[in-house]
């Protein structure tokens, strides 16, 4: 048995003023519909049509976020490498007092980046 081919052969044609176009033109773009059509048909057919909504505010938050994020790696691997180079150097007195002076303030400032970075990971987890 062939299956009937379920073509659309019919043509709808409906006037709207610019306004009332845009307005479903505007509507269209806020769904997981490909084309005007399949939209227009599953409003029309009284389909559940999903709407997806962005807060344009959150974006740009987060998209500041997500370039704080890649700022602080950036400064704590630099950070972190400089450490390491000046240990190398621990043979000199000076150096010496200065990397055992400031040992505290490197494990804060990197907890404290990598705190601020879980945070971070916790906010994009939600967008």
């Amino acid at each position: 048995m062939e299956q009937a081919k379920d073509n659309r052969t019919r043509l709808v044609t409906l006037r709207l003023t610019l306004s009332e176009y845009n307005e479903i033109n505007n509507r269209f773009k806020a769904t997981t519909c490909r084309k005007l059509s399949d939209y227009m048909r599953k409003v029309l057919l009284a389909g559940k049509v999903t709407v997806l909504t962005r807060n344009k505010s959150l974006d740009d938050f987060m998209t500041e976020m997500i370039n704080l994020r890649n700022e602080l790696n950036a400064i704590g691997k630099n950070y972190n490498q400089a450490v390491h180079k000046l240990h190398l150097f621990d043979k000199i007195p000076e150096l010496r007092e200065w990397i055992l002076l400031h040992y505290v303030d490197h494990k804060i400032l990197l907890n404290t980046v990598e705190q601020i970075k879980n945070r971070i990971n916790q906010f994009a987890e939600k967008w």
